[in-house]
């Protein structure tokens, strides 16, 4: 008999084909695998979303893989920690004219928080994911490094940004060095249920992607008439809601003007929507805050980074300069369109993540 223990990991479970190869992967490693689900959604969501991964669909699929795959399969309510963290964030954010990045918070709050509060329940080493990303420790072993995944495609390492260094040290990500579809050919080879099972690009408790909607329907926000003006402050309609609108949004403005119109910012503070020419979308600053860093504790001095302003952006160079209380200035090198309050600003350096930030006004 082998005396040495084997490593215990607790593999988050969603349903879908990225985290079914990854239980996969992690037995054929060697490791003790345990698959849980949180059971993140409200009932309402359930009857609009059962083939989402916040559906009953979702949990279905999971059981089913971790049967075939002979591992322990838990699905544990976190529902309030869910309408705490990310729903009522979500609806929070709206309301002060920003547009949230919920995503990013389910990672840091649920996914990598009370998944890591169950594991250290079930005496496990490690906790999992089906992201694709990677985790490296620097030269001298201090300090875990978060980096992008191997395939650019599919590479979710701007969703992970907030991570802490204590909870980098407890995740894995088997997916990091793979692409989709060698991770599609893990499920296929273990005859998992969801080796082509279709992915959702969308928000989970949001699966139509008609986020006033959900709002209304989950009475987190109520319609409230204002203002719509030009960047001088004249007054071109009314809106039911500052929640409703978005930077950038061109249709669906309910005015009429001589040529197109943007919005351009949301000052929830006086209820307007402010809109623009497309010329008034382009900006090459914008201040950074609750920094969050990998290769080091603190950002000391100006750096030379690529800036990612939202997840599906290329990227852009940039230079970061520190300011007080976990803010930096970000100056872009060319403008960019349509800079959001309220999203995520990544910064990169070739594959690393330095580190990140939330786009204030």
């Amino acid at each position: 008999m082998n005396s040495q223990k084997r490593q215990r990991v607790v593999c988050g479970m969603s349903g879908g084909v990225d985290s079914s190869a990854t239980a996969a992967l992690l037995l054929e490693r060697g490791y003790d695998v345990i698959g849980i689900t949180l059971k993140l959604w409200p009932q309402d969501c359930v009857n609009r979303a059962e083939d989402k991964c916040c559906g009953p669909q979702a949990v279905t699929d999971a059981r089913s893989v971790c049967d075939k795959l002979g591992v322990p399969y838990y699905l544990i309510d976190e529902a309030a920690e869910f309408q705490k963290h990310v729903i009522q964030y979500f609806a929070d954010e709206y309301k002060a004219g920003r547009t949230p990045n919920p995503c990013v918070m389910c990672n840091q709050n649920l996914k990598f928080g009370r998944l890591i509060d169950r594991a250290d329940q079930l005496g496990a080493d490690f906790i999992a994911t089906g992201h694709f990303a990677r985790i490296e420790k620097n030269a001298d072993g201090s300090r875990h490094l978060l980096k992008r995944g191997r395939d650019l495609r599919k590479d979710q390492s701007y969703f992970l940004f907030s991570l802490r260094q204590d909870q980098l040290a407890r995740a894995m990500f088997p997916l990091g060095e793979k692409t989709k579809s060698d991770t599609r050919e893990v499920a296929r080879h273990c005859n998992l249920k969801t080796a082509d099972k279709e992915e959702s690009m969308e928000i989970c408790f949001v699966p139509d992607n008609n986020y006033g909607g959900f709002l209304q329907q989950a009475n987190l926000v109520q319609k409230h008439r204002g203002e719509i003006v030009d960047i001088f402050g004249t007054v071109l309609g009314h809106h039911d809601g500052i929640e409703f609108y978005t930077i950038g949004q061109r249709k669906g403005l309910g005015i009429t003007t001589p040529k197109p119109v943007y919005v351009v910012e949301l000052d929830a503070e006086n209820n307007r929507v402010v809109v623009g020419d497309e010329s008034a979308l382009d900006r090459d600053e914008f201040i950074a805050s609750n920094c969050n860093w990998h290769p080091f504790d603190k950002l000391t001095g100006p750096i030379e980074v690529t800036a990612k302003i939202r997840y599906n952006h290329p990227g852009t160079a940039a230079t970061i300069t520190p300011l007080e209380n976990n803010f930096v200035r970000v100056k872009l090198h060319t403008p960019q369109r349509a800079i959001t309050p309220g999203q995520a600003a990544v910064f990169y350096q070739d594959d690393l993540v330095v580190g990140g930030g939330w786009i204030s006004r």
